[in-house]
């Protein structure tokens, strides 16, 4: 499967610093290996909030949890790239 088949998707929440900190890994990869990623504010859901609250930023490779709290790069390129 190519970069640009994934698909990521980061859940977060306004004022979370290690969110901003995973936007910005998320960004870099994505802009660099073509991959759509959307952004997802968890607080908008409370199923949510239920599954993700005490563990974002969150994000999600085709809809399947990768990684939570840190965001690390070399592992994110590493599994859109496989």
């Amino acid at each position: 499967m190519a970069p640009h088949d994934h698909r990521i998707t980061l859940l977060g929440k306004p004022g979370c610093h290690l969110c901003d900190d995973a936007r910005a890994v998320v960004e870099r990869v994505a802009g660099e290996l073509g991959v759509p990623w959307e952004e997802r504010d968890i607080t908008a859901s409370p199923d949510d909030m239920a599954e993700y609250g005490e563990m974002i930023p969150v994000v999600l490779i085709d809809g399947v949890q990768h990684d939570y709290w840190r965001v690390e790069e070399s592992r994110l390129r590493s599994a859109l790239t496989i």
